[in-house]
Formats: C-alpha cells, sequence, structure tokens
C-alpha cells in the first residue's frame, strides 16, 4: 500500500514540475508565439527629411498710383481674383478735366503753328527779294519752331492725362487671392502710398522652402545637376503634395550649417496655405527593386546585425545581414535575405536558434490543466 501512494506521490510531483516549468509531459517546450513578417521587393527613395514653410509664387501690394477719392471697390476680402479684374475705382473727374484741358492746349497751339508755319514760308520768300530782314526772318523761323514744340508738349499732357485717367481704374496685376480690404470707399488715398490698398497672394503654384544640412548640400547639387529631383511635402492633417525642386541658395548659413532650398507645387486643390508649416521629404533616388525587411526585425549584436528566419518547419536560425540604410519601416537590406523569406518582428528576446515559434495570429495551443476543477469538485 505504501508502495502505490510513493509512485502516485512521485507522479504527482513531475506533473507539477512540468506545468510549472511551461512543458508539456512527454515532449520539448510549447511554440514561442510571435509576430512576424515578410520579406519583400520594392522600390525604396533615398530621401532627405526636413520641415519646410509654404510661401506664395508671387505676392503684389496694390497701391493707387493717382491721388483721389475711392469710388468703388470691385471684390471681397478673401476672393480669387482673375489678373485684369477690376478692383478699385478713385474718382475720374478730376483727371477727365485734366485730359479736357490738355486737348484744349493741343488745339490752340496747333492753330498758331499753322499760322506760324504760313508766316515763316511767307518770309522764306521775302527775304530772297531783301523785302525783310534777316533778323525779321530768324524770328519767324524761330517763332514757329517754338510753337512746333509746344503742340508735341500739348500732345505729351494729353497721354499723361489720359494714362492717369487710366489708373483710375485699379486691375489685379496677377491672379490670385486677395487678402484683407486695406481701404474702404470714401477713403481718400495718396499716388504711391505706403500703404497698400490689398495684398494679393498667387497661390498656384506655390513654393515650399526648407533647408538641408551641409552635408547633404554635394549630393543634393550632383543629382539635381542630371535630373528633376521629386519633393514631397505633407501638411499636418492633409495629403500629401507633390512638386520638384527648383532652387537652390547661393550661399550656406554658417550659423546653422545648412542651405535653403525651394519646390514648386501645382497646388492646384489649394492643399497648401501660404504660411503653412509642412513636412517636406526630397528624393535624391531610387533603389527599384531592393528587397527590404521589417525594421522591427533587425536585431544587433557582437558580431553586427541580423534577424531571426523562420524555417519551412516553423524553427527559427538566426542569420545575419547587411543594411544598406532604413526607408520608414523598412530596412534596405543588400545580403542575407531573399524576397518571400518571412522573419520575426517580435519576441525576438525568447527566442534561440532551433526554437520553434507560432505566429500570434495564429491559434494558441491549448493551456493545461488548472487546479481550479478539483477546487470546484472540494
Amino acid at each position: 500500500m505504501r508502495s502505490r501512494e510513493m509512485a502516485a506521490t512521485v507522479v504527482l510531483i513531475w506533473a507539477l514540475t512540468a506545468c510549472g516549468s511551461g512543458k508539456k509531459p512527454g515532449g520539448g517546450p510549447p511554440p514561442v508565439p510571435v509576430l512576424a513578417g515578410d520579406v519583400k521587393r520594392m522600390a525604396v527613395p533615398l530621401e532627405i527629411a526636413s520641415i519646410g514653410h509654404v510661401e506664395p509664387y508671387s505676392t503684389v501690394s496694390v497701391k493707387p498710383r493717382v491721388g483721389g477719392e475711392v469710388q468703388k471697390v470691385g471684390f471681397r476680402e478673401g476672393d480669387d481674383v482673375a489678373a485684369g479684374a477690376l478692383l478699385f475705382v478713385i474718382d475720374p473727374r478730376p483727371f477727365e478735366a485734366a485730359l479736357s484741358e490738355a486737348k484744349a492746349n493741343l488745339a490752340r497751339d496747333r492753330a498758331r503753328l499753322t499760322e506760324a508755319e504760313q508766316t515763316f514760308k511767307r518770309y522764306e520768300d521775302l527775304i530772297k527779294k531783301e523785302y525783310i530782314t534777316q533778323e525779321q526772318f530768324d524770328q519767324a523761323r524761330a517763332n514757329e519752331e517754338a510753337l512746333r514744340a509746344t503742340t508735341q508738349a500739348d500732345e505729351a499732357a494729353i497721354q499723361s492725362s489720359q494714362l492717369n485717367l487710366e489708373y483710375c481704374r485699379i486691375t489685379a496685376p496677377v491672379s490670385g487671392r486677395t487678402g484683407g480690404l486695406l481701404v474702404h470707399p470714401g477713403n481718400i488715398v495718396k499716388a504711391n502710398d505706403d500703404k497698400p490698398l490689398v495684398v494679393i497672394n498667387q497661390v498656384e503654384p506655390v513654393y515650399v522652402s526648407f533647408t538641408v544640412p551641409e552635408k547633404d548640400f554635394i549630393e543634393v547639387k550632383r543629382r539635381s545637376a542630371g535630373a528633376r529631383l521629386a519633393v514631397v511635402a505633407t501638411p499636418q492633417g492633409g495629403k500629401t503634395e507633390t512638386g520638384e525642386l527648383t532652387f537652390l541658395d547661393n550661399a550656406v548659413d554658417p550659423t546653422t550649417g545648412t542651405i535653403m532650398l525651394k519646390g514648386l507645387f501645382p497646388n492646384k486643390d489649394r492643399a497648401l496655405w501660404p504660411g503653412q508649416y509642412v513636412t517636406v521629404s526630397l528624393t535624391l533616388k531610387v533603389d527599384e527593386d531592393a528587397v527590404v525587411a521589417p525594421l522591427d526585425a533587425i536585431q544587433t549584436g557582437q558580431s553586427g546585425s541580423y534577424v531571426f528566419l523562420i524555417k519551412p518547419d516553423q524553427t527559427v536560425e538566426i542569420r545575419p545581414v547587411a543594411v544598406r540604410r532604413t526607408w520608414g519601416v523598412w530596412a534596405l537590406i543588400t545580403s542575407g535575405l531573399n524576397s518571400g523569406d518571412r522573419v520575426v518582428t517580435d519576441g525576438q528576446l525568447r527566442l534561440a536558434p532551433g526554437s520553434k515559434v507560432v505566429e500570434k495570429s495564429e491559434a494558441a495551443p491549448a493551456a493545461p490543466a488548472t487546479a481550479k476543477p478539483a477546487e470546484t469538485a472540494r
């Protein structure tokens, strides 16, 4: 009887030891749950990331070129206006009067010129016959030339008056979006006043200015000389916009060790707005058909980088890899892996060469029975 109790005790102790160590009775350790990812081929760009600032393609401060009372405003502040659209009308009546006066002066002086020309023509015949003195002849010629010059000045005055009259209608010099209205109807404005009437920003297209470190500039300059480099800008909470590099500053800022660049964006959907700060990525080149692995799979040891490669029998082996660079959540692999391989991306701390794994998305093995049923039975 005692021998049976001892045998039962040994069996119970062995079972409890197996349960406590996480091992199955009669088998090896259970598979280690892990997350895994695929090694694949894709186009991987070489990029420089930065923070950029959106700038209008052009900014125009609209100022009056003649003085007077503002009679009309042809837009609402914040409107989009086309080049040539009417913006303001300044009271034209003083300039209409000046134009009429200039035309009257021209008519008067032309009549005088006609008389002077006829007199000079008669004097040409009389001087030949010595009926008049040389002094009288010279005076007639001078009078005719002076009146001709006066009519030319009158014509110039008419052109100036017509131009001032045209300036009473202020039109948009460029297409763009208007800002706040700074002068309202009834206000008196002065010619070439420092205060603009309105500011127009051209927002299609726009520039995005950003800086890159001095160490990257040589590569940027070399690659931009032979091809157009793509620039990607992403506003906060917005979608990605694509443009191209159009400007490299002519000097490095010695205080920051950076150089300013600009990308030009069509901005047809107005996703980029002047004054915005955006995340910028400048693409220098694209490695086509590159082998990439999830960045979380890359581990670092004394001998360099490695991954846990999942073999067809669901065991793992340590595979040394050479990582050229990273891009987002991917590592560009130059040796050690092939497209189609599967690697562990989470759970590496519990692994050793030959460990059996199960991916967490798969059904977990049944847990060993607990003592709870015995407690219930009790």
